[in-house]
């Protein structure tokens, strides 16, 4: 992923079989008119089959954490 165009830091919060396995918590987005060959780019750990992008903040407030459990199933 990388944050081209994003206005707002967010917390990337990565799943795989339906857990919680990485966080990157209060992502900044880049300054205005970085170009596309120098923008930051966020990868997980371990493969993953979803990413949740959020507000910054959103994990701690919730108290989301690694392992935790997500149920996607009313999706």
């Amino acid at each position: 992923f990388w944050m081209k165009d994003t206005l707002i830091p967010l917390d990337l919060i990565w799943i795989n079989d339906n857990k919680v396995v990485q966080i990157d918590a209060n992502v900044q987005p880049p300054k205005a008119g970085t170009p596309d060959s120098h923008l930051a780019k966020y990868t997980p750990k371990e493969p993953v089959d979803y990413v949740l992008e959020v507000p910054a903040g959103y994990a701690a407030i919730h108290t989301t954490m690694v392992g935790d459990p997500v149920d996607l199933s009313k999706i």
